[in-house]
């Protein structure tokens, strides 16, 4: 089906599931793939879903951190009292006949700001500007390809444990060093893996929401955007917005990285994963492979991580990936990969890691 078709099938679903009408939503926000033309999911998706008179209405493009921000301009657009009940939906179908996702996906991300300089010199897709990412990370702190291995094996773990997973049998070391290269050193597994779907959330006000089957409360959000300043004394592959997005959420909700649950991080590649644990908190710079490699972010680990199974295994679906896992862990409805739902960190990335936002999310009320 088309992008614009899952997303309605989505958005009915969510209405449905929140035990609200879909004539009640007076608020739609919408986020496709920003490797699609707009005309993938337009702004007609309202009379597609026979909305009516709605008091919000907007296509939010902030490439990969755009699913966490629907979900916090739709927050801010209840509480000011500018709406009531907000559809927030995520629609993709990038998987085509007779075309592979290499193709679908070798787009030159502008890491230099140099028009048209990355397809010069034949830096195609996010595989590569990740592979740079990877390599640095390899130079600066000593990892090697089994640290990017044990963010791939954990993340199969989790998989197996969910049914939503597409990739669920087991992953030895010995299976990810065999994978081949995509641009070295990133492999194929560690790749997002690409699904055609659509997710939708429902935002509504607190109280409203107290009535509805198991909500899930926003408690603290952030944003972070550092233009990836590739030049002067900065790292531009850890000195991303990621920091920022966390601190103003963490702050926000009164808590720190020691408070949370679990982490459902944005990580389209092993390395985004090493160095999501370290810009979040949760340990200090260049001691992320050394933190994945013990085992924190698999099953049984201190900081249960990407807990479907993640962009690598479960299903790549941009931020709504990670958001979607937040909200089942945080209603409980996690089966076999449930884990303690407290506090919940659902992050979003976007380009080479230039853009981010971040929320913090819980089954209770109040803090």
């Amino acid at each position: 089906m088309s992008a614009r078709r899952l997303a309605c099938d989505a958005a009915r679903a969510a209405s449905l599931d929140s035990g609200q009408a879909l004539s009640s939503i007076d608020g739609l926000l919408l986020n496709r793939s920003p490797i699609e033309p707009h005309e993938t999911l337009p702004l007609t998706v309202q009379r597609d879903l026979g909305l009516h008179d709605l008091g919000l209405l907007a296509s939010i493009e902030g490439e990969g951190s755009s699913v966490v921000q629907m979900i916090q301009i739709a927050a801010l657009a209840v509480n000011s009292g500018m709406v009531n009940r907000v559809a927030c939906v995520f629609a993709d179908a990038p998987i085509r006949p007779a075309v592979n996702s290499g193709q679908t996906f070798a787009i030159p991300l502008p890491l230099t700001g140099i028009e048209g300089w990355e397809r010069e010199i034949g830096l195609f897709g996010a595989s590569a500007a990740f592979a740079l990412v990877a390599s640095r990370y390899m130079n600066l702190y000593g990892a090697n390809e089994e640290h990017f291995g044990a963010w791939a094996i954990a993340e199969r773990e989790w998989a197996m444990r969910s049914e939503r997973a597409f990739l669920r049998t087991p992953l030895t070391m010995q299976d990810y060093l065999a994978s081949r290269w995509i641009s070295r050193p990133v492999r194929l597994l560690d790749c997002a893996y690409p699904v055609n779907g659509a997710i939708a959330f429902i935002v509504s006000r607190a109280d409203e929401a107290a009535a509805a089957p198991a909500p899930a409360y926003i408690h603290g959000m952030g944003q972070g955007h550092s233009g990836c300043r590739g030049f002067g004394a900065l790292e531009p592959e850890f000195d991303n917005g990621a920091e920022q997005a966390g601190r103003t959420a963490y702050a926000m909700a009164g808590i720190g990285p020691a408070d949370i649950s679990s982490a459902q991080f944005y990580a389209p590649f092993s390395c985004a994963g090493l160095v999501a644990v370290e810009n979040y908190g949760f340990c200090k710079r260049g001691e992320g492979a050394a933190f994945v490699a013990d085992g924190n972010t698999r099953p049984g680990g201190s900081l249960p991580t990407n807990t479907g199974g993640g962009m690598l295994s479960g299903y790549y679906m941009q931020g709504a990936t990670s958001l979607s896992e937040a909200v089942i862990q945080v209603r409980g409805e996690g089966g076999q990969r449930q884990v303690a739902n407290d506090l919940v960190l659902a992050t979003g990335l976007g380009g080479r890691q230039e853009h981010h936002a971040a929320l913090v999310l819980s089954p209770h009320g109040r803090l």
